[in-house]
Formats: C-alpha cells, structure tokens, sequence
C-alpha cells in the first residue's frame, strides 16, 4: 500500500466545498508529521504547470508573440491539446523514480491560479485569464494526480502559488509576458488570489506529505506585501489548522522577512510560518566577475555569517526554495568544460553544506529541461556530470542502537550539563535536562526510520516547541526560566542519535 493510499478518498470526492469550514484538525506529532517537519532536500518540478519557454521550448510552438508566458500559450492555436498533452507527459514515471532514488524527499511544485479554474470557476473572475476557463479546466486534476503520486513514491510536496492574479512580479512565469505587475491594481485580482489560497489551503491541509503552501512567488517588494501576507496568514488560519505550513517569499528583502517569521514562531507557537529565501548566482555583474570557487569561497565565509543570522532571526524556519549550479559564462572566462564542471562542483558542494548547516530545506531549479545539456539548472544533467552528489539525502540510518546506547549517552551527556553548571553559578532546574534528552533522541529515531526513508529533523524549533508544551502538559510542570534547559537537552539528544545512528 502506498502512503498515499489511506488519503486518496479525499481527493475523489465529488462535489468541492467552496465554504471552507473549519474542519480539520492539527496532525499529531508523530510519523505523519514528519514530512513536514524533516529537513527538506527536494527538486522544483519547473515548468510543468507555470511554464517557461527556456525550460521547455515545445509547448510555446503554437503561442502568440512574444510567446513567453501562459497567456501566450493560452492564446494560441491548439492550446488546449497542447497544455493537456505537455501536463501528461512532462513528468513520468521514471522521473518519480529518479528523483526519490538519488535521495530527495520532497518536490516544489510551481502552478499559478487558473490551473484552480476547473473546479474553481470563480478564480477567473475579472482576471487577464477569464477567457481561459475551457483550457485550464482539467489542469488540477492532474495537480491532484501529481500529488498522489509523490506521495506513493514517499516525497513530501511544497505547492508554489507561482502566478497570481495580474502578476505579482514582472518575469513571464507569473503568467504574463506584458512585464507589468498589475497584482495590486485591482480588487479581482486580490480577491482572486485570496480565494485561489483558501481553495488550496482547504483541499491540501488535511495530507500529511504536503509540506505546505507557497503565498505567492518572488513577489516585487513594496510597502503593501507585509500587511498582504500578515492578513492573508490570518485569513487562511481561520479556516485550516494552524500547523499547516505556510511559506512566504522574502521578497529579496531576508533580514527584514526573517525576523517577520521569527515573530510569527515567538508569539504564535502553534502557528507554522516559514521564509523561503531564492539563492542565484549568475546574474549580476558582480557575480559574472567572480569564479565558482570565489563563489564557493564567500558562501563558506560572510554570507554563511548572514545566513546563518537570518535563519536564526526566523527560528531556522528558513529554506531555500530554489538554487542551482548555474554561473554566468563569463564566471568562466576560457577554461576548458572539464574545468568549468570542477567549478560548478565546488560552487554546489558550498551551498549543500551552507543549506544543510543553517536552514530546514531546500529546492534545486529545476529537475530538467525538454532539449539540450545544461548542468547548471537541470538536476539531471548536473547528477550526470557528478555536479550534485550521487546521493543527496544526507546520513543514512544504521538501524536502533542496542540497548541500553540511549541510557549511556543520556547519562554522560546530563553529568556533562550538571557538572558545568554547578561550577558556573547552577541553573533554574537540572532535572529537565533529562527529559529533553531523552524526547530530543526518541523523536530522532521516528525520523530517522520513518517509511519513506532516513529523514532528520529539520524544523527544529517548531516541533521541539510542541513537544516542550506536551511535556508541560503531561508533567504538571511549567519550566518557565528553565525552558532553555530542557530546550538544551532536546537538541543533545537529537545530535547524540544522529552521531550512534547514522553513517
């Protein structure tokens, strides 16, 4: 039986709520919830839905000028056959192997908001894509296939609102090629994108291996977006639960959108918001000036350091939805394509080790391209070209330790906290330390053997912050000043499990 398998009922239900109770209840801590709280290694599945004519050239052979975007797509000859016979056929079942047998557990799917229009008329409403409604009518069913599917293969799936209502950035894969953005200009827009959130809020939530819901793209930054997102997360808290995970854009704003979700983890302890930081290197002058290893070199040193201070400012509830090995050709300047590949090398093994230290996640862009060798955007071609390592799924899990291993470590690692403390000024309660140690290495070990394969804990903060609220719960005990020290002996426990556990 596939994981999806015991879910599968909710997606062939048939007639669609449109009223969007508040039904669902929170996913227990526990194996379910573990897809959405492991430490995410995952590929962007790019223009699949939200299409890009550099990625997949083929399906623009019918679009109107300038033929780059859906809508130009749409308005073209054919477009109907054309879009449902590229939506068949772009991923297949051999991509769904590839992806989750090199060791990715999760994939980001870009689709924009007239994919909703077949069960969803009314997200057309008053948009640029009204006229549509007969094309992009059977787009979410095979969403929904997609998902299902991902989830038979044991991958979690993040779904990117790529492109909202009149644009909410003035690149084609919002969905238009005019390079306006027109999200603000007009009430159906935002009323459109409002609706298009609840819609896929109300269906996704319920799913433990989706991860969660992107609000919006890239969206341009202006003084609008943060009161945007702060009532929207508000809106969509009212009617799903709130742990389910919603991922907002940092807008190429991280230190301010960092400390916005950093406040939403302080005051709401229950609510899950995460940052989604894009990191590319290949498109300014500056970045066309340095080599891959200068770039390599300078992710290992001042932009680890901010890095690590943005996530930190968030919680850790921080991922990088999309990166790459792609540098500009002038990062090369004449060297032959062995060495250029030795370069790319060097530049991706920084950011896997700049990611995997200071965030919860990331998405490489993009899994493939319809023609051509590009090692630097296709996870394919990199794989090929042994840019990305054979295997991306970090330590492997050498099975339960044997008894009696957890009291040991336990112990050494208490008498280690109690004894510096008590030779530093003492501190607020030395017998919590124990329990957290002891909760930090079991819920290691549920991710560690879970189903779908070897996971870890990724969104640290959130998942130990229930678990603490549990164990005050069932103790009688509020910790108060001595949170952080149950807090210290969690985190022990999880290295202390993945240090005799792992390989």
């Amino acid at each position: 039986m596939g994981l999806f398998d015991k879910f599968k009922d909710q997606f062939h239900s048939s007639s669609p709520s449109y009223d969007f109770p508040s039904a669902h209840q929170p996913i227990p801590l526990g194996p379910n919830a573990v897809f959405r709280y492991r430490q995410q290694r995952g590929v962007n599945l790019g223009s699949w839905f939200s299409l890009e004519r550099w990625i997949c050239e083929s399906v623009f052979r019918n679009a109107i000028q300038p033929g780059q975007s859906d809508f130009d797509v749409a308005s073209g000859r054919d477009a109907k056959r054309v879009l449902e016979e590229h939506w068949d056929t772009w991923i297949g079942d051999d991509d769904w192997k590839w992806i989750r047998d090199k060791g990715f557990n999760s994939v980001r799917i870009p689709i924009s908001y007239y994919h909703l229009c077949g069960p969803l008329p009314e997200v057309l409403k008053g948009t640029d894509f009204e006229p549509f409604h007969h094309i992009f009518e059977g787009a979410w069913g095979r969403i929904k296939r997609a998902i299902e599917t991902a989830g038979y293969h044991g991958l979690g799936v993040l779904i990117d609102l790529h492109g909202a209502a009149g644009a909410q950035n003035n690149d084609a894969h919002a969905g238009m090629s005019k390079g306006k953005v027109g999200f603000w200009d007009k009430h159906s827009n935002l009323a459109s994108t409002s609706l298009a959130l609840r819609f896929l809020a109300s269906e996704l939530c319920h799913i433990p291996h989706v991860v969660g819901l992107e609000l919006l793209n890239e969206p341009a930054n202006n003084s609008k977006l943060q009161g945007w997102y702060k009532s929207t997360i508000e809106e969509i808290r009212s009617i799903v639960p709130s742990d389910f995970p919603l991922y907002i854009s940092d807008a190429w704003d991280t230190g301010h959108y960092a400390w916005f979700v950093g406040q939403h983890v302080d005051t709401q302890a229950q609510n899950s918001v995460v940052l989604d930081h894009h990191l590319y290197r290949c498109f300014t002058d500056q970045d066309k000036n340095k080599s891959g290893y200068q770039h390599a070199s300078e992710l290992r040193g001042q932009f680890q350091s901010d890095l690590k201070g943005q996530s930190d400012a968030a919680k850790r509830s921080m991922v990088v939805g999309e990166w790459s090995a792609s540098l500009d050709p002038h990062s090369f300047g004449h060297v032959p394509d062995g060495e250029k590949d030795a370069q790319r090398r060097e530049f991706v093994k920084a950011q896997l080790e700049l990611f995997e230290a200071h965030t919860a996640g990331y998405w490489f862009w993009t899994y493939k391209k319809g023609d051509g060798w590009d090692a630097g955007w296709s996870a394919r071609d990199a794989s090929r070209a042994e840019i990305l390592p054979s295997w991306v799924g970090g330590k492997m899990f050498k099975g339960p330790p044997p008894q009696g291993v957890k009291e040991h470590e336990q112990n050494q690692a208490h008498n280690a906290h109690t004894g510096y403390w008590a030779s530093h000024g003492g501190s607020p309660d030395p017998t919590v330390f124990a329990p957290g140690f002891s909760q930090g290495w079991d819920d290691s070990l549920l991710f560690l053997s879970h189903p779908s394969g070897t996971s870890q804990i990724g969104f640290i903060s959130q998942w130990m912050g229930k678990r603490r609220m549990e164990y005050e719960a069932h103790s009688g005990k509020k910790l108060g000043k001595a949170t952080w020290e149950w807090e210290h002996g969690f985190k022990q426990g999880v290295e202390a499990s993945l240090r005799v556990c792992t390989y």
